[in-house]
């Protein structure tokens, strides 16, 4: 973990670049308080409370009037002296005083620094931390919620729970290790095994709630993918709930990728349309078509839809087109059109594949299929869900596997030592996600997408 910056008073425009009522312009760090008063030219209220100002440059005329509002160390934001500067929201003006506070001795703001301070200084691990930037990037309501209930402290909660298992756990290893003689009896009596068990149970249960929540910050990205004229625009429409791409009868009508971005039964995901799947001749068709089975490539999950009144084989197009990527777990398929025939709207199974009837146009089984991609994605939020990333999933996964090498040196060969290595290792792998054990250069990855001011 880093040293706390102390030593450097930061700035930065904290509210979004263009034209506002009101513009908020940040100072963190021991000089926060003196440069203010430089610049208000008037000694600050007492803490919390609004005063309002004049800001003047260094000839001293007046630049710009608001409130200016400071918070002492160590109970802000940063753990540091803050003060937040409300002027009005021009960026002509908000960057002429930005300007007037470099020349008094703040220096620019990185990317997340104040964030990362407020790391540093203990106010907040990196979950909570990371919950910030999710919570301004929410896509849905329930993204938000899960963003606010992690910087609550719900996921770090949850986590410590298991580290604290773990540590219990630790102990009692590393005393049948102190005490050779007893070593074996103490490994093979069943205790230390059902407390590892119970390690392991505890974190296959955070893992799935983690699981919820990163789909919840990342959605996911849906193709919707056939031949022309089966009905992928308007199925798309119907989705998203509005006339997005244009419906013909005219084979070819979508030439390039249409990107929706949609919430389905709280799900965010990115809903694409493709071009027709089929052999052509048209140059800019082509280009198309290769568009799409790129997209096809990439999907987390394919909606590969067909006309049922033509009586076409699904499977048979998606081996002539994606053989490679035929997978039970991201491909559905999709009967469209039973409005055409005599078939109602139905779930059902082909060869392993889940299958939907709908008929786009009428909006008839649309319902159903929404139901049937959120279900199919894994998608069932909770109201204590927590907003996660995929460093934390990754952190979890190499956290069982550790747990499951100490799981065969216990039950195997009773190997204490090596056990306790293990628990080691899955200890400092689970702390990375609180940030207990993090490298730097991660730290930097994290705070360095974060926007400029927070």
């Amino acid at each position: 973990m880093h040293t706390p910056l102390t030593q450097t008073t930061i700035a930065a425009i904290a509210t979004p670049p263009g034209r506002g009522g009101v513009g908020v312009i940040r100072l963190s760090g021991p000089k926060a308080y003196a440069i203010a008063e430089a610049l208000t030219q008037k000694p600050l209220d007492k803490p919390r409370y609004a005063g309002f100002r004049y800001f003047y440059d260094a000839f001293g005329e007046v630049m710009d009037e608001g409130l200016a509002i400071c918070f002492p160390n160590p109970h802000s934001f940063t753990g540091e002296d803050v003060v937040e500067l409300q002027g009005h929201g021009g960026p002509v003006i908000q960057n002429a005083l930005l300007a007037r506070l470099f020349e008094l001795g703040a220096i620019a703001a990185k990317a997340g620094e104040f964030s990362m301070r407020a790391f540093e200084n203990g106010k907040m691990d990196l979950v909570q931390a990371e919950a910030i930037a999710d919570l301004i990037d929410a896509t849905s309501q329930a993204a938000a919620r899960s963003a606010v209930r992690s910087l609550q402290g719900a996921f770090s909660n949850k986590v410590n729970a298991v580290l604290e298992q773990l540590i219990h756990l630790r102990l009692h290893v590393e005393a049948a290790i102190d005490f050779p003689e007893e070593e074996i009896d103490f490994l093979a009596d069943g205790k230390i095994l059902a407390l590892l068990e119970g390690v392991q149970k505890s974190v296959g249960a955070v893992q799935q709630s983690a699981r919820q929540g990163q789909l919840l910050r990342e959605g996911l990205q849906v193709v919707i993918a056939g031949k022309p004229n089966a009905g992928k625009s308007s199925l798309l429409n119907a989705l998203a709930g509005v006339d997005r791409a244009i419906v013909t009868d005219i084979a070819g009508t979508t030439r390039d990728v249409l990107h929706e971005k949609i919430s389905l039964n709280g799900l965010p995901m990115t809903l694409t349309d493709t071009a027709g799947l089929r052999e052509t001749g048209d140059v800019v068709e082509k280009e198309g078509i290769r568009r799409a089975i790129k997209e096809i490539e990439n999907a987390d999950l394919l909606l590969l839809v067909y006309d049922l009144s033509q009586g076409e084989d699904p499977l048979q197009l998606a081996q002539n087109y994606f053989a490679e990527h035929i997978d039970a777990k991201r491909l559905i398929l999709i009967a469209n059109k039973c409005d055409l025939t005599d078939q109602a709207a139905e779930l059902s199974d082909v060869q392993g594949f889940r299958h939907v009837t709908v008929s786009a146009k009428q909006e008839t089984g649309v319902h159903a299929l929404i139901d049937t991609i959120t279900a199919h994605a894994g998608f069932q939020p909770e109201e204590d869900t927590f907003i996660a990333r995929t460093r934390h999933l990754d952190a979890m996964k190499r956290t069982q596997a550790y747990l499951a090498e100490a799981h065969e040196q216990l039950t195997v060969y009773q190997a204490g030592e090596l056990v306790a290595e293990s628990l080691r290792l899955a200890q400092n792998v689970l702390g990375e996600i609180t940030g207990d054990f993090s490298a730097d250069d991660l730290l930097g990855e994290i705070f360095g997408s974060f926007c400029i001011g927070k």
